[in-house]
């Protein structure tokens, strides 16, 4: 399939996602390019782990259209969205604790021989090549990932997405709980795959990670966009100021400010 240039990675359309009577995503458009990473940031119950959801195909929407490439596609569970280079790095990982970085790697894709057993040494092979690649001081392939610090298991997690195609990928607060040396060690990751053209939604808690990481921020608040702004064009007040009252940065007032520092 031919892409015109300047076309999205993705465009999210008019999304609307409600749990009874609760609105959890309200309307919301946005979209992503091949390269770029946008930070989509929000306080607890904005509504921005739900919009992904509806991306990865765990969460069905009651309304709106999502194209990939400037296609309409259907997202009607996981499987759908993997097929479409879409891959997802939960906070928790979604890793195996007891069995190794390989193992981890190739999980529900294990790699077999011609005969049908396990192919362990393709696996390990498949594993240094990827992992020389994101962290090449990465040795501790034969370990169970739970003796591994939060920066490799978080490497492990980046690798299996990457290895498998992964042109479209969701980080959900990739930082969090790592210490200073670990938050750096990811942070660079994340540069390797915007540098490979990977596309990437950044959900972060962190306005450092944002600001250090984002080309462009979205902010939610109560499941609604406020505004898309480019990095550059705003501060952490601004941004924080959205996060906290909904309110674009042209819109607050010199008493929103003062409620501001009292919150933040």
């Amino acid at each position: 399939m031919t892409v015109a240039a300047g076309t999205p990675l993705v465009e999210m359309r008019n999304i609307s996602v409600a749990f009874g009577g609760l609105h959890a995503v309200r309307d919301v458009s946005i979209d992503l390019f091949a390269g770029e990473v946008l930070g989509l940031v929000g306080g607890n119950g904005a509504g921005k782990s739900t919009l992904m959801r509806v991306l990865s195909g765990a969460q069905p929407a009651d309304k709106g259209e999502i194209r990939v490439n400037g296609e309409v596609v259907e997202l009607r569970n996981p499987r759908d969205a993997k097929a479409l280079n879409i891959e997802t790095i939960y906070q928790t990982l979604a890793l195996a604790d007891n069995i190794d970085a390989p193992g981890n790697l190739f999980l529900g894709r294990e790699l077999t021989t011609r005969v049908g057993s396990l192919d362990d040494s393709s696996m390990e092979s498949e594993t240094r090549k990827i992992m020389g690649r994101l962290n090449p001081n990465f040795t501790r392939f034969a370990l169970p990932v739970r003796s591994l610090s939060g920066g490799q298991r978080q490497a492990v997690a980046i690798a299996r997405a990457v290895y498998f195609n992964a042109r479209i990928l969701i980080m959900d607060e990739p930082t969090a709980a790592l210490g200073p040396a670990e938050t750096g060690q990811v942070r660079n990751l994340v540069r390797q795959l915007k540098d490979q053209g990977i596309g990437i939604f950044l959900i972060s808690h962190d306005i450092h990670d944002v600001f250090d990481l984002s080309d462009r921020i979205s902010v939610m608040y109560h499941g609604r966009i406020v505004d898309t702004v480019q990095k550059d064009d705003v501060d952490p007040d601004g941004v924080l100021g959205m996060i906290i009252l909904g309110k674009k940065p042209d819109e607050v007032t010199e008493t929103d400010k003062a409620e501001i520092e009292l919150r933040g």
